[in-house]
C-alpha cells in the first residue's frame, strides 16, 4: 500500500486490521503445535515483519528447532535447515563450485547452491560451529547474497535466519563473533514450560492427537502478505519526542555518554551502535501496530529494549565476576525516569 493510500483515515485502519489478521492466523497455526511460548512466538513473527533475523536461546529439549519448523510451515515459504556442528565448512553453508561435465562434453565449474539458498533457514544450535563457520552467514544476513569465489549470488526473497543457541556455558560451545551478534534484530530467550504448559505438552506428544500446522497461503501469496506486512511496519510514524527517549537510552547504554549509568560505565566495554537502535524502533513498531495504532509509544519500546538489544551489550570481565547480566542493566536503563 503506498503512502497516498495511507493518508486516507479509512484506508489505514483497514491496513492495520488487515496487518493484525495476517499476524494472528500465523500465530495461530502455530500454536497447534507450540505450546505455552506466546511472546517467543509473537517476537519471532514480529522479527519477520519488520525483515529482521531471530536468535533463539535455550537448554536443550526446549522446542526450539520445532518452533522454527512450525514457523516455516505456517508461512508457507521454502525452508532449510542447517545443522552446525565443528567440522561443518563455510561451504557447506553458502555452497561451493564443482567441476561437471557439459551436454558437450566440456567441463565447466557449476556453482552448486548451499541450504542458505531459501526463504526461511534454520541454523540450529548455531554455536556449537566455529566462529570461521559461524562467519559464513555474515553476507547473507547483512546483504541478502553470497559470494563464492568473487562471484555473487542473490538469495530468495524474503530471507530469513532463524538461528537457535544453547547457552555459552554448555560445553562443546563456541560464543559468536560481535558483529554476527548484532545482525540478529532479537534475542528471544526460551524458558522452560510450566507445569500446565507441560501436561498439555505431554497429551499431545504421547497419545494419538497430531497438531499439523497449515500454511496461511502459497509460497507466492505468503511472500506478497509478508512484503507488504513489512511495508506497514515502515509506515508506522516515530514522533520527534520518542526519537528524543530512543537516542536518550542507547547513549544511557554506552559507557562513554553522559548519560550512562554507573552501573553501564562499570560493566560494559562496548554499548548498542546504530543497528541496535534500528532494531528496538522496527520492533516497536511492529507492537504499535499490533496495538492498532500508527504512531510510536514509549511503551512499544520498552516492551521490546531487552530482545533487540541485550545481545548487543558487551560486558566486560568484571560483570561477570559480580554475576550482571544484560537484562540487568537494561532494566535498569528501562526504569529510569
Amino acid at each position: 500500500m503506498s503512502d497516498l493510500e495511507l493518508r486516507d483515515a479509512a484506508a489505514l485502519d483497514r491496513a492495520i486490521g488487515d496487518f493484525q489478521a495476517s499476524f494472528s492466523r500465523i500465530e495461530q497455526e502455530v500454536a497447534k503445535a507450540i505450546v505455552g511460548m506466546n511472546d517467543v512466538v509473537r517476537g519471532v513473527v514480529s522479527t519477520i515483519c519488520a525483515r529482521g533475523h531471530v536468535l533463539l536461546e535455550g537448554v536443550p529439549g526446549l522446542g526450539k528447532t520445532l518452533l522454527v519448523k512450525s514457523i516455516a510451515r505456517a508461512l508457507g515459504l521454502s525452508f532449510k535447515r542447517v545443522q552446525f556442528t565443528p567440522d561443518l565448512m563455510p561451504s557447506d553453508v553458502t555452497g561451493t563450485q564443482v567441476l561437471t561435465d557439459d551436454a558437450g562434453g566440456q567441463r565447466r565449474f557449476v556453482f552448486k547452491q548451499g541450504p542458505v539458498f531459501a526463504n526461511i533457514v534454520l541454523a540450529d544450535e548455531i554455536n556449537r560451529a566455529t566462529p570461521k563457520t559461524q562467519s559464513s552467514l555474515l553476507e547473507a544476513m547483512e546483504e541478502r547474497q553470497v559470494t563464492v569465489l568473487d562471484q555473487t549470488y542473490p538469495l530468495p526473497q524474503p530471507f530469513f535466519v532463524l538461528a537457535t543457541q544453547n547457552p555459552i556455558e554448555l560445553e562443546g560451545t563456541y560464543p559468536l563473533p560481535e558483529a554476527q551478534l548484532d545482525r540478529f534484530l532479537m534475542k528471544l530467550l526460551v524458558p522452560p514450560p510450566t507445569g500446565k504448559d507441560l501436561k498439555e505438552i505431554l497429551s499431545r506428544t504421547t497419545g494419538t492427537a497430531t497438531s499439523d500446522v497449515q500454511p496461511i497461503s502459497g509460497p507466492e501469496e505468503a511472500s506478497a502478505q509478508i512484503a507488504s506486512m513489512q511495508r506497514m511496519v515502515r509506515q508506522v510514524v516515530v514522533p520527534d519526542p520518542m526519537q528524543e527517549v530512543l537516542v536518550r537510552l542507547i547513549s544511557a547504554l554506552t559507557p562513554g555518554s553522559e548519560f550512562a549509568t554507573p552501573k553501564v560505565k562499570r560493566y560494559v566495554r562496548f554499548g548498542p551502535g546504530p543497528r541496535g537502535a534500528q532494531s528496538l524502533v522496527l520492533a516497536a513498531k511492529v507492537s504499535a501496530l499490533l496495538d492498532r495504532r500508527i504512531n510510536l509509544s514509549f511503551e512499544d519500546i520498552r516492551a521490546n529494549i531487552k530482545q533487540t538489544l541485550r545481545h548487543r551489550l558487551i560486558l566486560n570481565f568484571q560483570a561477570e565476576a559480580d554475576g550482571v547480566v544484560a537484562d540487568d542493566l537494561i532494566e535498569e536503563v528501562r526504569n529510569a525516569k
